[in-house]
């Protein structure tokens, strides 16, 4: 037995599609961070509002939770898994270089829609693409699927950051759209022969239109995945809530640079490369709901000191450490759900999560932006707060891990 199998349970040619659908990911990751990082010289540049500049993102969010209502379904019926992670990487990139071109509000507003369809069109895929495929070592597949967001979470704001400060924010847009193309070339190559290989589970390549109701029927019915669906949304408020608002409060409150804020934002998410695959193992030995209480806990303090942390230095060690254990949970709730799924209804699953969390999400940048613009941006921080304590109360009232829904 191989050094990679005794530590993961997988060998290393089977970690193939499992490190290039995370090298997608983070291409994925990439385009939004880069999105993220682009706010404040662009609503400088516009001359925005903060609650102008929250419904931007806002956008991205309704958009990625209209896709819900096509991106599940179109994948399971179809079962073409690969091919829609490809077609996510590269419109993504193309609309991410439009915004270099765009000059107005609403053109921006729709490029940014373009990305968030995109953004939710990968996971349905991906996610039931590796759960088919590794059932019994779900938690390690999907946090090397989490590891490529938080990589692509870590280096986008650093290269977008010197970007723009070099060539300016449109320039920056155009140019940082170019590695995610080569990414979508890439998985073109190196995933589409997987396209035909069964999976595991033993799940069709796609199901006819009657069985996906039927199925689709005992999902939603199931409190169980409900509950982990309430929570995630939580989760995913207090998460797009730090990615919106940290660059404005470090630029406005703070007086730091581009380059500044591109190292504060790759901090956070360093942590998250370090522990996400560390949590996925664990979560595969020790269960699910253990793992994700232990993040959200100690996210739930880190969050709830960050405004008493008044130099530039301690505030970004302050976010590196919430990085740490928040990026962390994330795969592992991801991998929960698919326990609790039939496998042919991982993308549909995948979509209910995703539609949840973007549901929640698109009211964070909003209610945060009036909130900023009435009482300034430390007082979003006490909304976050008080959203990922909520996370907290929802997962000790969810039942211990269930059986794979395979088994």
């Amino acid at each position: 037995m191989s050094l990679s199998e005794r530590l993961t349970g997988v060998t290393l040619r089977e970690n193939i599609p499992i490190t290039l659908v995370g090298l997608g990911h983070g291409a994925i990751h990439w385009t939004a961070a880069t999105f993220y990082l682009l706010l404040p010289p662009l609503s400088m540049a516009l001359g925005l509002s903060y609650t102008e500049t929250g419904a931007l993102v806002s956008v991205f969010h309704v958009s990625s939770f209209a896709a819900n209502f096509f991106s599940g379904p179109l994948i399971d019926i179809s079962g073409r898994k690969v091919l829609f992670q490809i077609l996510s990487v590269a419109i993504g990139a193309l609309a991410l270089a439009g915004i270099g071109m765009a000059a107005s509000f609403l053109a921006i507003a729709g490029l940014v829609a373009v990305i968030g369809v995109t953004a939710n069109l990968w996971h349905p895929p991906a996610i039931s693409f590796l759960s088919g495929r590794y059932p019994k070592n779900r938690g390690y597949a999907l946090s090397i699927h989490g590891l490529g967001a938080s990589t692509g979470d870590t280096i986008a704001p650093l290269a977008a950051g010197a970007l723009i400060a070099a060539l300016g924010w449109q320039q920056a847009a155009e140019v940082s759209a170019l590695p995610v193309l080569a990414v979508a070339a890439i998985l073109a190559v190196g995933l589409l022969r997987y396209e035909t290989v069964r999976p595991k589970t033993g799940a069709a390549h796609g199901v006819g239109l009657g069985e996906y109701l039927s199925g689709l029927k005992r999902v939603v019915a199931d409190r169980a995945i409900l509950g982990l669906c309430l929570m995630s949304g939580f989760r995913s408020m207090t998460q797009q809530g730090l990615l919106a608002f940290l660059p404005l409060y470090l630029a406005h409150d703070m007086g730091s640079g581009p380059v500044m804020i591109g190292l504060a934002m790759a901090a956070m998410q360093v942590g998250g490369v370090i522990a996400t695959p560390v949590a996925g193992i664990w979560s595969d030995r020790a269960g699910r709901r253990t793992v994700v209480l232990a993040g959200l806990g100690a996210s739930t303090l880190i969050i709830a000191s960050l405004t008493f942390l008044g130099s530039e230095t301690a505030f970004i060690a302050g976010i590196s450490m919430l990085g740490f254990v928040l990026f962390a949970v994330r795969p592992v709730v991801h991998s929960w759900m698919m326990d609790l799924t039939p496998p042919h209804l991982g993308g549909s699953a995948t979509s209910l999560m995703f539609g949840t969390q973007s549901g929640f999400a698109m009211i964070m940048p909003l209610a945060g932006g009036m909130l900023a613009d009435a009482y300034g941006l430390v007082s979003v921080f006490y909304m976050l707060a008080g959203s990922i304590l909520m996370t907290n109360l929802i997962t000790l009232r969810l039942p211990k891990d269930r059986a794979s829904a395979e088994a």
